[in-house]
């Protein structure tokens, strides 16, 4: 076991080293720049298509595509998780104030990530047993003609379903739910019958959960997040201030280097960025492709969404409610700091809120990525075993909701890195399929 621990720490530090986190914040840029700011110069345009369009996007799911809205709640679903709560923590824990601005800056430029993964998996999904399936694994193999490289996007996919995607997601409601002394082992079966049940009637069944439980999550955690910091609203100007100065402090550490406040900054701020709204990895597009949808720059759009509301948003009110309570200051970390930033002003109450935010949270990802690792699994099977995936998958989830999970968190955390990988390359390589030329024929102009 600690042969593995000790391999797992050596191949974690080159895949979330500073090399790959500048080739994931250099894509954005590339493809910013590329589609010529697209997400902030015609910000209405977008918001357009998406926030102003809901109840006309949601429409009804068939065997073969689901309405754009709802592959945007699913991939939004797998993105909103224990990032928002425990990572936008840990970020400022380990990277200070200043995380959050390289937070945002890993967002904006994500959103342009996630607008090309898109229209890449509108371009080359196909129809497999009367669905439209898509994803890295089809792009990188009908559009780069590289099949190996397409199978090794599949198979990380399909090991970080099982571990960030359910194991650590159960893990996170089972310990969540001990606040409430519910032992594990009966929210494991709960849990695994409640997920089993949901998987099983495939996208559909996903999907029609989570476009209620994503809005409904979505607007109780603003609610509460604003009335703390709304307790603490002078602090505003002066977290922004603080945000800002250290996002680019420059003095040394004791004994260090110049700089070495503004580099954690920069490391942690885009790796739990990243980790957050999963811009560049390669998840999102395999819900999107299953979007009843023939417009690629379209439904790209609902990705920019997707980031926006993820990082620019919830993750933002997490930080400010960290930061308004000065939490930051108490020396805590993870959990143990979100829950402080809200029991300063809500009592027992915000310790309540916090645990069942995490329950919410965590399930809708573990539904989400189910599917994430459905598609991959079904990919390297050539459309065999779903209904045994899908039946380990739920047995999986009481497997993490009885087990000390550790090092399955940073395994699957170094799984999660390795899908970045051939999807980054792809992104490269194919980037000609993603023109401003096309998206202003399509869509600029029609408005």
């Amino acid at each position: 076991m600690q042969v593995i621990e000790e391999i797992n720490a050596v191949v974690n530090r080159i895949v979330w080293g500073k090399y790959t986190l500048i080739m994931l914040l250099g894509v954005g840029i590339f493809f910013t720049v590329k589609l010529k700011f697209f997400p902030f110069v015609h910000f209405g345009t977008w918001w357009k298509n998406t926030a102003m369009s809901f109840w006309k996007a949601r429409g009804s799911s068939t065997n073969e595509k689901i309405s754009p809205f709802r592959a945007m709640a699913t991939a939004l679903a797998g993105s909103i998780g224990t990032g928002n709560i425990v990572g936008v923590a840990n970020a400022i824990a380990l990277g200070g104030a200043g995380a959050i601005f390289w937070m945002w800056t890993a967002a904006f430029f994500g959103m342009s990530t996630v607008f090309a993964e898109n229209v890449l998996g509108m371009k080359y999904r196909i129809k497999r047993n009367g669905k439209y399936v898509g994803g890295p694994m089809y792009y990188i193999e009908r559009g780069m003609k590289c099949k190996w490289l397409a199978v090794i996007f599949a198979v990380f996919c399909t090991l970080a379903a099982f571990g960030m995607g359910n194991m650590t997601q159960a893990n996170s409601v089972s310990g969540a739910l001990m606040n409430f002394g519910i032992s594990s082992k009966w929210s494991g079966i709960v849990l695994a019958i409640l997920v089993g049940v949901i998987i099983c009637g495939g996208i559909d069944r996903i999907s029609g959960l989570t476009e209620k439980l994503v809005p409904f999550m979505a607007v109780i955690y603003t609610i509460a997040v604003l009335i703390v910091i709304g307790v603490n609203f002078r602090e505003i100007p002066n977290v922004f201030a603080g945000i800002l100065e250290q996002a680019f402090d420059l003095k040394a550490a004791a004994g260090g280097f110049m700089g070495y406040g503004m580099s954690r900054a920069i490391k942690y701020g885009i790796s739990r960025g990243v980790f957050s709204n999963e811009a560049g990895l390669g998840s999102s597009p395999i819900v999107h492709s299953a979007a009843d949808s023939d417009e690629p720059y379209k439904q790209g759009m609902w990705g920019i969404f997707q980031v926006f509301i993820d990082t620019i948003v919830m993750c933002t009110l997490m930080a400010l409610c960290i930061l308004t309570t000065n939490a930051d200051k108490t020396g805590l970390d993870g959990i143990e700091l979100s829950t402080y930033s809200f029991e300063s002003v809500l009592g027992i109450v915000g310790n309540v809120f916090i645990s069942l935010s995490i329950v919410m949270f965590a399930f809708a990802t573990l539904v989400s990525w189910s599917y994430y690792g459905e598609r991959s699994f079904e990919y390297l099977t050539n459309g065999k075993y779903i209904k045994v995936y899908r039946v380990v998958y739920a047995l999986i989830v009481y497997v993490g909701c009885v087990t000390e999970i550790s090092l399955v968190w940073e395994i699957s955390d170094t799984f999660n890195g390795l899908m970045a990988i051939p999807n980054m390359i792809a992104l490269i390589l194919l980037s000609k399929e993603v023109n401003y030329r096309e998206l202003s024929d399509n869509l600029l102009s029609k408005r």
